[in-house]
């Protein structure tokens, strides 16, 4: 006889299921581009918004009509270079070489809350950067936010780290130049361009199989249980497989959601802002992207954004937004 089987039930998706580390993510992992680039940005999601373009998609049916779609807000106020850290390559992959600290960390009040400041001696860490460049392979940027001058109520800034791409000599130069100043997100992304979006889930806490899973819901005359697995496994091996579907935390978990489409870069928020202020966020005070679609997380939550590490082959082309419908 055959042998009678079926998928499993639920999808196991994502493993580990915890919580992430912080609030905001970290990028492990940055596209290679030949060009000397800032290959990403952050901001703060503040809402959604219904918005009229030109379909300029050539295999889609309504091509050239006027179209409606979801966009989601991001304000993105500049962000502050205080440092740089150059990485090189280890038979256990990269390891800090070197790393220079902007001399004005010291007088921020705001950056004291996140760092421990000390004597970063910037002279002398940057003379032996400058000498032992053949020794870099990666240059990274650090840098810090302003959530002061965006609609948020907060303060402390979030410090994390943005590559540079191109060569090692190169890509120093530009960061050698940017330490100290700070970069607005019109500097490394455009109109059009698709990007990938990094972030913190939603947290949902502790939920049961069928809404963690998706697992059937038992029939009425099922025995104790009926938002349950019909089984927690065979009776050899005697444990319980990790692959079973039981209850535990869902949500706070860092996702990456690849190729969405900026589909405008604002400067002034006022475009975007209703009456009142968006809904559990405020108002919009500086510039911000509208990303077409959906993004992961709460509102006030940092979103990690990045170049697209795996680009569609089409062009880039600006899509035409006639009119941000703002409720």
């Amino acid at each position: 006889m055959v042998r009678e089987s079926k998928p499993r039930s639920g999808s196991l998706a994502f493993y580990p299921r915890k919580r992430a580390r912080r609030i905001y993510p970290r990028i492990t992992s940055w596209p290679s581009l030949d060009k000397v680039k800032i290959l990403g940005f952050a901001g703060y999601k503040a809402g959604m918004v219904h918005v009229k373009i030109v379909d300029n998609k050539k295999d889609s049916l309504t091509f050239g009509q006027e179209i409606v779609v979801p966009a989601t807000i991001i304000e993105c106020p500049p962000l502050k270079v205080i440092g740089i850290r150059a990485y090189e390559e280890t038979p256990n992959g990269l390891k800090i070489f070197e790393e220079i600290w902007d001399k004005s960390v010291e007088k921020d009040k705001y950056l004291k809350r996140k760092l421990v400041i000390g004597k970063y001696r910037h002279e002398e860490r940057l003379k032996r950067l400058e000498e032992n460049l053949d020794k870099v392979t990666k240059i990274r940027l650090i840098v810090a936010t302003k959530p002061k001058e965006s609609g948020l109520r907060k303060k402390t800034p979030e410090i994390f780290e943005i590559e540079v791409s191109g060569p090692p000599q190169e890509a120093f130069n530009l960061a050698k130049e940017k330490l100290g100043k700070q970069i607005s997100v019109s500097e490394v992304f455009q109109e059009g361009e698709f990007i990938d979006v990094v972030a913190v889930t939603k947290g949902k806490g502790t939920q049961g199989p069928v809404k963690r899973f998706g697992v059937k819901i038992q029939p009425r005359k099922a025995t104790k249980k009926r938002r349950h697995v019909g089984t927690l496994g065979s009776e050899t091996p005697r444990r319980v497989l990790w692959t079973v579907a039981q209850a535990g935390q869902m949500g706070f978990q860092t996702r990456t959601e690849f190729n969405k489409r900026v589909l405008k870069i604002g400067e002034n928020g006022n475009e975007v802002t209703p009456k009142g202020g968006l809904k559990n966020y405020g108002l919009v005070k500086t510039n911000y992207l509208l990303v077409e679609g959906s993004v992961p997380g709460a509102k006030k939550r940092l979103i990690r954004l990045r170049k697209a590490i795996r680009p569609p082959k089409t062009p880039i082309s600006v899509t035409e937004v006639r009119e941000i419908v703002v409720s």
